[in-house]
């Protein structure tokens, strides 16, 4: 039966260990190193809640971040984590370990020192990643259940895209680059069509939506499939949104460096169009209630 070999315990709920097939290991597991002694062999079967971080840098870096982490941090984040694998019903990338331990560790300090951070891409993440952003609220209501802080909503949308991160194999840098670029393209319609789409509307949802998509088949690599007739059709119907639809498609390029398809500028469009028809709603409302 497969077994770990405790070399050192740094605390009750970290230890090295030698694993018979990644060597030395760095075991993470609530109360694994309580009571646990040099040369323990702890197999590996009976220990269900763990994480093995088997990268030699990660390792390092986990090792030379925790003494700096309140070890009951440490015990939260592991919970948090095995939330997120069970809720996602995926593996993460064991990185996030030291970048989830890190953020949070760093937050509660601002927090205890009164520093606020705003997160101006709040509403945008969300909408991007539904999921990871429940996730999250249930992250950051269970540190500060379990820490005695206050972190304010802003971090639910930072800890969601650490798990996004985690969950794709993506560098959370460019999870934040598409999260800022998205936020960057609303708003260059926002002004084009000098109106400010509701956060809480549907219409935001759709074209925060449409947008993720399009990074999302640009990074993996996908193509859209031509349609020469809606080409066409919505740059005689639409030349506006059709035109604004095409430079926001040219931002993308120069941002994420990929090129973009012919055919996003048409769907873009349809999206850009009903925008432009509920501002016109709206003025024309606006117009009947004055005149009455």
């Amino acid at each position: 039966m497969s077994s770990i070999t405790v070399a050192k315990v740094l605390n009750n709920n970290v230890i090295i260990a030698q694993h018979p097939q990644y060597s030395e290991v760095v075991v993470i597991g609530k109360g694994i190193g309580f009571n646990r002694k040099r040369h323990d062999k702890i197999i590996l079967a009976s220990v269900e809640k763990m994480f093995i971080l088997r990268s030699q840098e990660e390792q390092e870096q986990y090792k030379q971040l925790l003494p700096q982490v309140d070890e009951k941090l440490i015990e939260i984040v592991h919970e948090i984590l095995l939330y997120i694998m069970h809720s996602s019903r995926q593996p993460l990338n064991e990185h996030v370990h030291i970048a989830l331990t890190d953020h949070i560790s760093f937050a509660i300090r601002r927090y205890e020192q009164d520093i606020p951070i705003h997160n101006p891409f709040l509403y945008e993440t969300k909408e991007i990643y539904p999921e990871e952003y429940k996730m999250a609220e249930y992250a950051i209501k269970r540190i500060n259940e379990g820490m005695g802080v206050e972190l304010p909503v802003d971090e639910v949308g930072f800890v969601a895209l650490h798990i996004v991160s985690a969950l794709s194999n993506r560098q959370i840098s460019e999870v934040r680059q598409h999260s800022l670029l998205i936020g960057d393209l609303i708003g260059i319609v926002e002004n084009n069509l000098e109106y400010r789409i509701p956060r809480d509307s549907l219409d935001y949802s759709r074209l925060v939506t449409h947008l993720r998509f399009v990074l999302e088949r640009l990074r993996r690599g996908e193509s859209v499939r031509e349609t020469s007739t809606l080409d066409g059709l919505m740059k005689r119907e639409y030349p506006e949104m059709y035109t604004l639809a095409w430079q926001l498609t040219k931002v993308i390029e120069n941002r994420v460096r990929i090129p973009v398809y012919p055919a996003e500028v048409s769907y873009l469009t349809i999206h850009l169009q009903r925008l432009a028809q509920k501002k016109e709603d709206e003025m024309d409302m606006d117009t009947n209630d004055k005149a009455e």
